[in-house]
């Protein structure tokens, strides 16, 4: 099931408009993420830009959603286990109230760095048209899948698909 999500989501990427998300729609697949700057929940705000140069995994959430919270501990797992391309992990919320936003992150112990989506920029920019949604970026900041639906991220499956998706993508050192 995990392998028709992740080769329906560059197909489905590939039939939206080329031009990017300040139209209000989503980044499409094989285009670059602009640079925006993300509040941070857990920690300072943050450029975008600032994780260029290694593959990162977005896990888009809410508090309120379900499938959201179940997959929390398996991307807390994974964004600490050893990768043959290393990459990092971080979240985007969705909630409209901030404090719900920080209770789930103090009730779930989290480590990787959270922001909140504002405006429903990174929502819309992502594609988060539904939760729990999560995106591959490349190095250089390039979307390269979607999967939506909760996962368990450090399982078999998952594991594999991160690692087709970011086999032949570059790590240039930054953080």
């Amino acid at each position: 099931m995990l392998r028709a999500l992740a080769v329906m989501a560059p197909l489905a990427g590939a039939m939206l408009p080329r031009a990017a998300s300040a139209a209000g729609t989503p980044v499409p697949i094989g285009e670059v993420l602009p640079d925006v700057v993300m509040t941070g929940l857990n920690g300072p705000d943050r450029r975008l830009s600032t994780y260029r140069g290694r593959p990162l995994l977005i896990n888009v959430w809410a508090s309120w959603c379900g499938p959201c919270r179940q997959e929390t501990a398996s991307l807390e797992r994974l964004a600490w286990q050893a990768s043959p391309v290393p990459f990092t992990v971080v979240g985007v919320s969705t909630d409209d109230y901030r404090d719900r936003a920080l209770r789930w992150l103090a009730a779930s112990n989290a480590t990787i760095n959270h922001y909140i989506d504002r405006r429903l920029e990174l929502e819309t920019m992502l594609g988060a048209s539904q939760l729990p949604l999560t995106v591959l970026v490349d190095a250089d900041g390039r979307v390269l899948a979607r999967v939506y639906g909760a996962r368990e991220w450090d399982g078999p499956e998952a594991k594999a698909l991160i690692r087709r998706t970011f086999s032949g993508t570059r790590e240039t050192g930054a953080r």
